[in-house]
């Protein structure tokens, strides 16, 4: 029985036949972790979602990790302390993993509110996989904007440990991408954004018919 956090000694990793490359290669594009944070309001799966479609019909593989949805599913059982923070970071960091070692291109949109964990999300992938979109917002443009109406749950005493008001946000120190959506429109993020996808990752090889 092993009681470290790493995977028993007696657990051996199976090397697949089929190679990242190998996918990359049959899908036409390369395979990448595309990482939006920032506080909620900021326009975080607004602007991934506007991208996963702006991908998809460019032809790319792609798929969206929404931080709501992955707590109706497989990170269900986390709360938001600082703790299950952590794990909710992890697990869908590897999830996104598993995402681009198939050759697919991740979007995930998660507040992520500590530099520590973003970092060790970062460390998960190979040079050049993980860019880090900070969207960045005030609270106070977001508490206006309060699409989900949380901020009015806050100020009312019904939803703690809320990052921006009895949380603290972290803002990313080297992010790939900054978006002020408060400048921004949302067409304009999305062009940012994949301007960088294509021109500076070359997602997509220039032999590519």
């Amino acid at each position: 029985m092993n009681n470290n956090d790493g995977p028993d000694t007696n657990i051996i990793w199976h090397r697949s036949s089929i190679r990242k490359e190998d996918r990359q290669k049959q899908n036409g594009h390369k395979s990448v972790m595309i990482w939006f944070t920032g506080l909620s309001g900021s326009g975080k799966s607004t602007i991934s979602n506007a991208l996963q479609h702006e991908l998809f019909k460019k032809k790319i593989n792609v798929y969206l990790l929404d931080g709501d949805n992955l707590r109706h599913g497989i990170n269900r059982n986390l709360t938001f302390t600082a703790k299950d923070r952590q794990e909710n970071i992890r697990r869908t960091a590897e999830i996104g993993k598993l995402f681009v070692d198939a050759g697919i291109v991740v979007l995930a949109a998660l507040i992520s509110p500590f530099e520590k964990e973003r970092l060790n999300a970062r460390a998960l992938y190979e040079p050049n996989e993980f860019i880090e979109v900070y969207v960045k917002c005030s609270i106070k443009e977001c508490e206006m904007r309060d699409p989900k109406g949380l901020y009015k749950k806050v100020r009312k005493g019904e939803i703690k440990q809320f990052t921006g008001i009895d949380q603290p946000y972290e803002e990313p120190q080297n992010p790939e991408i900054i978006i002020d959506t408060t400048k921004l429109s949302i067409e304009d993020s999305v062009k940012t954004i994949a301007d960088y996808l294509f021109n500076k990752v070359h997602i997509i090889p220039n032999t590519r018919e």
